[in-house]
């Protein structure tokens, strides 16, 4: 499946003005391949990409549920919600252990790319790049705001989500479960005028989307029907469950059901990626920032710090803060107030893109065709990013540790 992520090649990511010979690239991300601390001795570009992106590290059954999580899934409806909570911390508190899974921040793959930029500056005379800038009107990096609607309660709390976002400036994109519960159209209609966007959020919140390739392929003809019906490009696979070939079949523009790190998913794992990447024929959008469930129930935080410790990690990396959240969750005061209080930080803070993320996968898919260009620098340890158009203050990002 390594075509699948073939067009990820760092070269494509910098996307450099300067030409560099196939062997320079070649060498320079074998110099650069060690910070992935991978289990392997290939250093081609298609392992790493599988490895990485692809989550290919985790074993060739990493996209199938284990049996006993198909028993759990297959009787949660009828399981008290008071136990099935407390299985779900002690199932996570396990998963946290995966060595192949670094958590709240997961730095190898963004090391990597950056560290390969730094090896590149040391080639050029007066080490400075330029290259396409990685976000719109030249942005230090990206900010979206995305949300599950796992029940019809959940719907009815949108507008109450929507305002407290419109109010502070805000959009998101909301998505639903068709055949959990009736879409509300006229709901659905007042979203997208008030500049929201809607996406598909698979046929049932059930956990059996991907138990077997023809039912997800029957799956998917009724999936690409309803993204049709509500005029959507996105979706999010129910408990993140995904199978990159699989998924092919969809008639998306973007999808949101990986993540760059996160041990608590019922498939735990992650691309590395805080940055949006292709996946095959579509733009994969990983959510980068803890779900709310699980910060707030399964981590027992009261307040949103790891959002913006993470945060800062991806301002500093000029990454993507993609947050999914869930009304069905934030109709609880104390919940709500936690994501409120986020929001408003980050309106305060600013200095980032705020888009749906059907404007980021635009924007990723057309980057090289961009007339936004920035210029890398590397001085005394730090490579700095000038924008080269009217912008905020120019960008600077450091890199630890520089090659000898």
């Amino acid at each position: 499946m390594s075509n699948l992520w073939s067009e990820n090649h760092p070269r494509n990511f910098w996307q450099c003005q300067q030409d560099f010979s196939a062997n320079i690239w070649e060498d320079i991300i074998a110099k650069s391949f060690p910070l992935l601390e991978l289990n392997t001795n290939q250093r081609d570009v298609d392992t790493i990409l599988a490895l990485t992106l692809g989550e290919a590290r985790f074993g060739a059954d990493h996209w199938t549920f284990s049996l006993p999580k198909r028993v759990y899934y297959l009787l949660k409806p009828i399981i008290p919600r008071g136990i099935t909570r407390p299985l779900r911390r002690i199932y996570h508190h396990a998963a946290k252990k995966d060595i192949n899974t670094q958590w709240l921040i997961e730095p190898r793959y963004v090391n990597f790319l950056w560290n390969i930029m730094a090896n590149l500056l040391l080639l050029v005379p007066g080490q400075e790049i330029f290259i396409k800038s990685l976000w719109r009107q030249n942005y230090r990096y990206a900010l979206a705001l995305t949300h599950d609607i796992e029940t019809h309660i959940g719907q009815g709390f949108i507008r109450a989500v929507a305002d407290l976002e419109e109010g502070l400036g805000f959009r998101s994109s909301f998505n639903f479960v068709p055949k959990d519960y009736r879409i509300d159209m006229n709901l659905v209609d007042e979203l997208q005028r008030r500049g929201f966007e809607v996406g598909i959020h698979g046929l049932k919140h059930d956990g059996k989307l991907f138990n077997s390739r023809p039912k997800f392929e029957r799956s998917a003809l009724e999936i690409n029907q309803y993204l049709k019906h509500i005029g959507a490009v996105g979706f999010r696979s129910p408990l993140t469950q995904r199978n990159p070939e699989w998924m092919q079949s969809l008639e998306i523009e973007y999808d949101l059901s990986f993540f760059d790190s996160d041990p608590f998913e019922p498939i735990p794992g992650g691309t590395m990626s805080i940055w949006p990447f292709r996946l095959g024929h579509f733009i994969e959008l990983p959510y980068t920032l803890v779900q709310d469930y699980t910060l707030t129930d399964v981590l027992k935080e009261g307040t949103p710090r790891l959002w913006f410790k993470k945060v800062e990690f991806i301002r500093q990396h000029c990454g993507m803060a993609l947050l999914n959240s869930h009304p069905d969750y934030l109709k609880d005061k104390f919940r709500f107030k936690i994501y409120a209080e986020f929001l408003q930080t980050m309106q305060q803070q600013g200095g980032y893109w705020h888009a749906l993320p059907c404007e980021i996968a635009q924007w990723w898919r057309q980057r090289a065709n961009s007339e936004f260009l920035s210029k890398v620098s590397l001085d005394n340890g730090a490579i700095y990013i000038t924008p080269q158009s009217n912008s905020p203050a120019p960008m600077t990002h450091l890199i630890s540790t520089l090659p000898s």
